[in-house]
């Protein structure tokens, strides 16, 4: 009788800071799709990003772990946090495959990115090595995200799923201007989290609501 091959999702992002978008996708990802694990993994500078500001990578590092904390089914991944300092898709889904054959992963996007995925770096081989988990975002409905899907499958030979999940538009960038407007963001991301960005002056702000 064959091995059961695990089940691993990827949720990759800045997470500047991680709020509970973030972690409500991570958990309905996990549910509809009968996942192991969700890893969650902070890009240590991402292609797109390089010249970002925001939280240091030890910060956002540390805001993941307070926020991902008592769910076992959540894991903490710093497979993009190395050395050179930013990393492509592609080569992280090369080392996690290769280290771990006996896995699936299935990577968890936003509709956004799926419209952009075309210009990723090997996206052929990206849609080779992971099943990609496709969120919908308010304002776009299936009329337009339901034939860029059957386009990509057919030019990749790609795995698409949609993801059904309560859809809160929320962003990282608008904590951050609310931080630093003084604004409470109380319930928008976990308390443990809000307490560390108090306590800490992330965003250069020291007194948050």
């Amino acid at each position: 009788m064959p091995a059961l091959r695990r089940k691993v999702g990827i949720m990759g992002g800045t997470f500047d800071p991680i709020h509970i978008g973030h972690l409500i996708l991570g958990e309905s990802a996990y549910e509809q799709f009968q996942l192991d694990t969700v890893l969650f993994m902070p890009s240590g500078n991402p292609p797109h990003k390089r010249n970002r500001e925001g939280a240091s990578n030890s910060q956002r590092i540390e805001m993941v772990r307070l926020a991902i904390e008592g769910n076992n089914h959540f894991q903490l991944s710093l497979e993009e946090m190395h050395e050179e300092g930013y990393t492509y898709t592609k080569e992280t889904l090369t080392r996690l495959t290769a280290e771990h054959p006996d896995t699936d992963y299935f990577f968890i996007m936003g509709a956004d990115s799926l419209f952009e995925f075309d210009t990723w770096r090997c996206p052929d081989e990206i849609a080779r090595l992971c099943t990609l988990i496709v969120a919908v975002r308010d304002g776009l409905s299936s009329s337009e995200l339901d034939p860029r899907i059957d386009e990509l499958k057919v030019r990749y030979q790609a795995d698409i799923r949609k993801l059904t999940s309560p859809n809160l538009d929320i962003s990282s960038h608008m904590i951050r201007r609310w931080i630093s407007e003084g604004a409470s963001i109380r319930y928008y991301v976990p308390d443990p989290v809000r307490t560390y960005i108090m306590e800490n002056g992330v965003y250069r702000c020291s007194t948050i609501s």
